[in-house]
């Protein structure tokens, strides 16, 4: 199983080209049921295209490395009792 050291690590290398764009990506938890939850940044975190961003670009990447990984989430789009 990934560590939470491994995932954020994953996500520190995509960061750059977020960057780019004016957006970023914070890493904030990885569950115990394997989700890992960060929240976007900057125009990331408005942008009408950050579930694109988020499904196809950090998920699609995490899994490739760590195929355990059910899936991302944004606490941007969770309600607060998903969260805590």
């Amino acid at each position: 199983m990934a560590s939470k050291l491994q995932i954020e690590s994953v996500i520190n290398q995509i960061r750059p080209f977020l960057q780019r764009d004016g957006g970023d990506v914070r890493f904030i938890d990885y569950t115990p049921e394997n989700y890992v939850v960060v929240e976007l940044q900057g125009h990331c975190a408005g942008c009408p295209h950050a579930q694109l961003t988020i499904k196809n670009g950090i998920e699609r990447i995490l899994k490739e490395n760590y195929p355990e990984v059910e899936g991302v989430k944004s606490v941007n789009d969770m309600m607060e009792d998903e969260i805590w």
